[in-house]
């Protein structure tokens, strides 16, 4: 296999591009930004469990079981995690470091039998990247031998997966192999302390976990902390960090307890039957007795006390004021939590929805901390896709009583206060957008009060009863007649001396089809050595006037280029800090990297919502919560642009499976869009102002992201404000278009106001991104393409470049 594997890579150019974009790299590390990188890694961690196993001291003589601790997994794969990084801290390299008194005989056995040529484990090739390890044999004796000198056991567990690569409900992936609960079998049977470290990416199945009760005496999952992840690991085990990280996922008894376990996965299509009830809304409102760790929920090594002391409201927001006391005996960092309870109405309502959260600083025994959170009325809106209440397309408060909850987990938290609707409050009325259409209608899940108790009902999927062609048309952009050359530089347009419609009017056919699409390939001879592509001036011509080249870069977890970049910890841990200051800080020094790099776009944050813990890609994305995704996001955004770099965040919308993502089709609800699914990128577009953003590879309610007017006009643009450029993930899929027949592929796409094709090819084998014809083919023809919509999309560009500072 491992033979086979090798010529796979081979022949497909996977090993060029594994060596390009993985490993270990070498040269001089970011000093600047690796204290960010070990503080975050280790504040991400989250402490499940702990009777007094942790943290262990100089007392303590700890034998490290599993062979993950050396061969350990630093981030998932593809191009959101491999990057080619000056060196990768391991768990006991970091553990050795620390000064723990370890089993050294152990940690030798192990590192002997993992450097064997026939145990190092085989890489894989894309989309066959391995979920797990083998673990090394070990007899009850080998054990009983380890407890001679040591007290205490560490067993760690390692999972992944990447893009293209779904976990799976299998051994190895979603759930224990036989090896491993041999292995925890074994040392629990030996060991009065175990702790188990998961070194995962994705929530994995815990009921086997668990169904070891007190056997096993802490748990910690550290996530994938990238290249530091050994020593903040070690930071949390000694006790030098104290655990502050919260869950961003409900952590359920069964994979099937998950609302989304039904209709996941499937090749064509799945109906997101659980609407709204993503989650812990679905768990709190309908069965919270199959959680077995709840959003929010992290322990820490000390204790805090929380106590609420005013809030003052005003039209658009309440601001809560709560103080908080380290009442333990270690340094910690708590996190306050506020939930808002809905009352129920016409439309179903979640038990419970985050609408603000605030971390304190690093508190000492015995100090407080006065903390404010605001939430503002949009967080308790619902929106109403039906008309059930009235006011269909439109936000609202239903009349009732709003009841708000502070703590530090969704469970424990108790209400503060109170608001009373005497009738409905129409926030605000929009437009219908990418509702389902009638031939693809299902049944929803609603919640509704019956006997004064909550209970699941279903309702149906309200349908499609807009003219998309008929609104595209009313609102085409004028355009500006075309001059020639003028002599204007782009220069000109940043200093005031021409407009931007005079600079764009120069521009001929060849020219605005250029500028709507990359330059062809990945690792562009433009930028800088292995980049992801560039796009805006990719010819000599659009050079010659003054617009630059500028070069993107594959994130989230670092650049990924040939030069050697730092390597971040994973989506899920970044967010599991609940730590905006400290995730903004630390991608605004790796945005001077970017600078170093000459690299102008990372594309990140990646901020889809967790809707199954399946998905391959959830190590590079946030939560199944979209508020803390989109202040997540915000954070990492406005890091990224603090030094004239630009963030481009993705995928918009609903890449929530990997598995046939090209022509996968999530159908859902408007409402869930609006309340889930487009909630994040809607705060993070409004709070931080990205300049790029990627729309997704799946569809949409049958349309494709790279094609969806309303997804990129309507709602981007036109309701959020967005002012920026938009490109496809890399390749789109090419098709005409419903409303035009006549008009396909990248006029399609640019009547979308999608406005660059990356890589600018039309396939992954393409040598060159020579104009294909399908944007401007139908140019003059009825309801063909037209000037203002190609001038437009050369703007969109072009301001994207001017605000970059590049210019």
């Amino acid at each position: 296999m491992r033979l086979l594997n090798k010529l796979i890579r081979k022949i497909s150019g996977a090993e060029l591009a594994q060596d390009q974009h993985g490993g270990v790299a070498g040269g001089k590390p970011n000093e600047e930004l690796v204290p960010f990188l070990r503080q975050c890694a280790a504040d991400g961690c989250v402490l499940l469990k702990n009777n007094g196993a942790l943290p262990f001291d100089k007392s303590n003589n700890v034998a490290v079981f599993g062979r993950v601790q050396y061969d350990y997994f630093y981030v998932g794969n593809g191009s959101g995690g491999d990057v080619r990084t000056p060196y990768k801290i391991n768990l006991i390299d970091g553990l050795e470091k620390s000064g723990l008194n370890l089993n050294k005989d152990l940690i030798n056995k192990y590192k002997q039998w993992c450097t064997t040529p026939k145990n190092i484990p085989d890489p894989g090739f894309w989309a066959h990247w391995p979920r797990y390890y083998k673990e090394m044999p070990l007899s009850v004796s080998d054990i009983k031998k380890a407890k001679e000198t040591s007290d205490s056991a560490l067993v760690v567990i390692g999972r992944s997966s990447g893009e293209d690569r779904e976990n799976v409900l299998k051994k190895g992936s979603f759930y224990l192999t036989d090896e491993e609960k041999k292995l925890l079998d074994k040392v629990t049977s030996v060991f009065d302390k175990t702790v188990l470290v998961l070194n995962i990416g994705n929530i994995i199945d815990f009921e086997e976990i668990a169904s070891y009760g007190d056997k096993i005496s802490a748990i910690l999952i550290v996530w994938q902390g990238g290249m530091e992840s050994g020593n903040a690991v070690a930071d949390v085990l000694s006790g030098k960090v104290n655990p502050s990280g919260k869950l961003t996922d409900t952590i359920a008894k069964t994979y099937a307890d998950y609302p989304s376990s039904d209709n996941f996965g499937k090749i064509k299509f799945n109906n997101y039957v659980e609407d709204i009830y993503v989650g812990y809304r679905y768990f709190e409102t309908f069965a919270p007795e199959k959680v077995l760790y709840e959003f929010g929920f992290g322990l820490s090594y000390t204790t805090f006390d929380v106590k609420f002391i005013e809030a003052r409201k005003n039209d658009d927001e309440i601001l809560f004021t709560a103080e908080v006391t380290n009442t333990g005996s270690a340094a910690g960092k708590e996190t306050l939590q506020l939930y808002l309870s809905a009352p129920q109405g016409k439309l179903g309502k979640a038990e419970k929805s985050l609408v603000g959260f605030k971390k304190t600083k690093l508190l000492q025994p015995g100090e407080s901390q006065i903390i404010e959170i605001s939430s503002n009325k949009y967080m308790g809106a619902s929106f109403d896709d039906s008309g059930v209440t009235g006011n269909r397309n439109s936000y609202i408060l239903e009349q009732g009583e709003y009841n708000f909850y502070l703590g530090t987990s969704v469970k424990k938290c108790e209400k503060i206060f109170s608001v009373n609707l005497e009738k409905d409050k129409i926030l605000e009325t929009l437009i219908e957008v990418m509702a389902v259409k009638k031939e693809m209608a299902f049944d929803r899940i609603k919640a509704e009060e019956k006997g004064g108790k909550v209970v699941l009902s279903k309702e149906k999927v309200p349908t499609v009863t807009t003219d998309l062609r008929k609104i595209i048309l009313e609102n085409l952009p004028e355009g500006k007649e075309m001059t020639g050359d003028k002599g204007y530089k782009l220069a000109d347009v940043k200093s005031g001396k021409v407009s931007l419609d005079d600079f764009v009017a120069q521009l001929d056919l060849e020219e605005l089809e250029a500028i709507s699409r990359g330059e062809g390939l990945m690792n562009s001879s433009l930028g800088a050595k292995g980049n992801a592509g560039t796009f805006g001036g990719v010819t000599k011509s659009l050079r010659d006037k003054g617009v630059p080249a500028m070069t993107t870069t594959d994130g989230p977890s670092g650049i990924r280029l040939m030069a050697s970049c730092s390597l971040l910890p994973c989506g899920t841990a970044i967010a599991c800090t609940w730590d905006e200051e400290l995730v903004e800080n630390l991608f605004d020094v790796l945005s001077k990297e970017m600078a170093d790099r000459k690299t102008d776009i990372l594309l990140a944050p990646g901020m889809n919502i967790h809707r199954s813990p399946l998905c391959g890609r959830n190590f590079e994305y946030y939560s199944e919560d979209p508020l803390l995704s989109g202040k997540i996001a915000s954070a990492t955004v406005k890091g990224i642009q603090h030094n004239n770099r630009s963030a481009c965040p993705k995928h918009f919308a609903c890449n929530n499976q990997e598995l046939n993502r090209n022509h996968n089709d999530s159908v859902v609800s408007q409402r869930a869009l609006r309340e889930i699914y487009l909630k994040g990128f809607e705060i993070c577009v409004k709070e931080a102002k990205p300049l790029n953003i990627m729309t997704s590879y799946n569809k949409i309610n049958g349309v494709w992201s790279h094609y969806n007017y309303e997804l990129c006009t309507t709602v981007l643009r036109n309701e959020w404000g967005y002012e920026g450029n938009v490109v496809t993930d890399w390749w789109m899929r090419y098709a005409p278009s419903p409303e035009f027949p006549e008009m396909k592929d990248n006029a399609y796409r640019v009547r979308a106001q999608v406005d660059v094709l990356m890589p600018g090819g039309k396939t992954a084998v393409s040598k060159t991104a020579s104009n294909d014809g399908s944007l401007t083919e139908t140019y003059g023809k009825k309801d063909g393409i037209t000037l203002g919509e190609m001038q437009r999309t050369a703007k969109n560009v072009l301001k994207f470049i001017l605000a970059s500072g590049k210019i």
